[in-house]
């Protein structure tokens, strides 16, 4: 079968190469455009891109997927299926007609929970227990088309939106391929989504990452974890970003936003007072520091323990 690949960050890159090194013919692959990135701003290529170019696939990057041109395009590849994988964009109703299969889609959740761009930090957010992918027909509203097949696996307490993303994106390339067959050979019935257990996630901005100490610790550690690495969890300390690495909930109570040391079996040798218990702190980078234990961090900064963080 001839085989359109859509999808542009680290975790497309397991699902390309496994259409790669299948039995079909990838004919083409769309992307997002370069972006600045960095320090320097240089422009940076996506990870799918990088990929494709390794193995010979024609490229694609349309900023906008609206004009005729786009349409035209992909009816020339005449693909007999399409496949997306975190694309980052919203395809328009003329685009699903053109693969006489249609699009699939492999997305990183139980749909119908977490439709949306945040699916793995949503898990984690929302303190679910388990996660998976799903594999699912595209239709013209966003994340709510029957679904082929389902895979979980369950979110450990030291995962991030960074492990975890890692995991699924090799689970959702191994669905694919199970289920990709049995889809072309018309085996499979999609089943319809159950709209009234449908949950939503909306996009994670750089903002989301400063640190209220009023929340509760459990909330704080679930938020350390679902923005790991990006935007990481962050505060300040003299006028410096101070980001949270590792962190796990404590109990306690005390002044949020307030330092204070703790037991050596706690885990955790510094803690902070939140709206509820205390957010021990593990690892942590100073601005302009590289990623250190907290014990380390605090033999540099004596006047840390005792401070009143901003909140």
């Amino acid at each position: 079968m001839r085989v359109v690949f859509m999808g542009t960050p680290e975790f497309a890159v397991p699902v390309l190469e496994a259409l790669i090194h299948s039995e079909h013919q990838v004919v083409g692959v769309f992307c997002q455009p370069d972006e600045p990135a960095g320090r320097g701003r240089s422009v940076v290529s996506p990870p799918v891109k990088r990929v494709a170019l390794q193995h010979g696939l024609a490229v694609h990057q349309p900023p906008s997927l609206r004009r005729s041109c786009e349409l035209e395009r992909l009816a020339s590849l005449r693909p007999d299926v399409a496949v997306i994988a975190a694309y980052g964009k919203i395809l328009p109703e003329s685009f699903l007609h053109v693969p006489p299969h249609g699009f699939l889609n492999v997305h990183a959740s139980l749909l119908p929970r977490h439709r949306g761009p945040s699916p793995i930090a949503a898990a984690i957010l929302a303190g679910d227990e388990v996660t998976g992918v799903t594999i699912m027909k595209v239709t013209k509203v966003m994340d709510t088309g029957p679904i082929l097949a389902q895979c979980q696996i369950p979110i450990l307490p030291h995962d991030t939106t960074g492990s975890l993303s890692q995991k699924l994106s090799g689970l959702g390339a191994e669905l694919l391929m199970e289920t990709l067959p049995l889809w072309l050979e018309g085996r499979l019935a999609p089943q319809p989504q159950d709209n009234d257990k449908a949950t939503y996630c909306r996009m994670i901005t750089k903002e989301d990452g400063l640190i209220d100490w009023h929340r509760p610790a459990v909330e704080l550690w679930r938020r350390v974890r679902a923005f790991q690495p990006w935007p990481g969890s962050y505060t300040t300390w003299q006028g410096r970003v101070l980001k949270i690495i590792e962190a796990l909930p404590l109990p306690g109570s005390g002044t949020p936003g307030r330092v204070v040391a703790m037991s050596q079996e706690s885990g955790a040798p510094v803690g902070v007072h939140t709206g509820e218990g205390v957010l021990g702190l593990i690892q942590v980078q100073l601005e302009g520091k590289r990623v250190m234990n907290a014990a380390e961090f605090l033999r540099g900064q004596r006047g840390f323990i005792e401070a009143q963080l901003p909140s």
